[in-house]
């Protein structure tokens, strides 16, 4: 493991540690208490139902002559955002396993690859979007100051270099990968065969505006359940808000934990943006914690069965391969 993840991760955990002790923890706990062990298993199973419009995103992206099996996505989405969540490194790692768990399952390793960066990029636009409509809360619905001044020019200013990104990064996939194709061919020609397939899938996923635009329509409805959830939590915590702050504040959270992609979980980011957040919109900020600590303990409730479920699916390829393997040399 890396160790500037191992840094970031040890400087979050400290960072969210003092956050608690500093708010108060006993208010904290008090809050997490008021939710109760029914109230948190109903939030979990909003959680783990969260998987399947998820997965639906990616599924509809995959052209119909593939024949895709849509529990294969909904499984493939859930382990990434379980890796991401709760396995010692960044977010960018869930995604490789995430489509690892897909291929798994039968989807082709080109395709795999190329739909799991589409869907993440279309994410990505509506996470845009959603930011954006938590921005417009910000500035109409809270009373003007300094904090709240300084955090929207900040989010303007990241909502334009986001969008710069995100053309850039289609660009990338539908122009610039031609030319790494071409440089595997005289630097790596074994693996050429092997880009240009993940080169065509990038092609053909990118010239179904329809299927782009379904995927899409089912991320925003995805990014608004997230809030959803948040502001079912708050009222069981029984400091309940408006449907429009628990939007405004999950969308500058989420806007915040993007920058923070290589930090694995946004350990400490997260409960920083909570505690800065939560007052701005009316939310006391051990409440705030609260809210995100129960996030973290969802996470984890969820994505350790899913992880080792994946890690069984991984171990029995491996020995199905093995087993092949001395077949084979044993035929010989």
């Amino acid at each position: 493991m890396r160790i500037g993840v191992v840094l970031a991760a040890v400087t979050g955990l400290a960072l969210a540690a003092y956050l608690v002790f500093y708010v108060g923890f006993g208010p904290v706990l008090a809050a997490i208490a008021a939710v109760g062990w029914g109230g948190f298993a109903l939030l979990c199973l909003y959680g783990a139902a969260l998987f399947a419009p998820l997965g639906t995103a990616w599924f509809v992206l995959i052209p119909a002559r593939e024949n895709p099996d849509l529990v294969t996505f909904v499984w493939g989405r859930a382990v990434r955002d379980c890796a991401g969540e709760i396995l010692p490194f960044s977010q960018v790692g869930g995604m490789v396993i995430g489509a690892r768990a897909a291929i798994l399952r039968g989807l082709s390793g080109p395709l795999a690859f190329a739909s799991t960066v589409v869907d993440i990029t279309v994410e990505m636009v509506a996470e845009i979007a959603f930011v954006l409509g938590g921005l417009a809360i910000l500035v109409t619905r809270v009373p003007p100051s300094a904090a709240s001044g300084q955090l929207a020019r900040a989010l303007a200013m990241g909502l334009f270099a986001a969008s710069l990104g995100a053309a850039a990064f289609v660009v990338l996939q539908r122009r610039s990968f031609s030319a790494i194709v071409r440089w595997m061919a005289r630097v790596l020609p074994e693996a050429a065969g092997r880009a240009e397939a993940v080169q065509l899938s990038f092609a053909e996923l990118y010239d179904a505006p329809s299927r782009l635009a379904g995927s899409l329509a089912i991320h925003l409805t995805c990014w608004l359940a997230t809030a959803l959830w948040a502001w079912f939590t708050v009222r069981l915590i029984g400091k309940p808000l408006s449907i429009s702050s628990i939007v405004a504040i999950e969308a500058i959270l989420y806007g915040i934990r993007s920058v923070a992609i290589f930090v694995p979980a946004a350990i400490g980011v997260q409960e920083a943006a909570y505690a800065l957040l939560g007052p701005l919109f009316g939310l006391p900020a051990p409440a705030a914690l609260a809210l995100s600590l129960l996030k973290r303990a969802r996470d984890i409730a969820i994505g350790v069965p899913i992880l080792l479920a994946w890690q069984l699916a991984e171990g029995g390829h491996a020995l199905k391969a093995s087993r092949d393997t001395t077949r084979l040399v044993v035929d010989e």
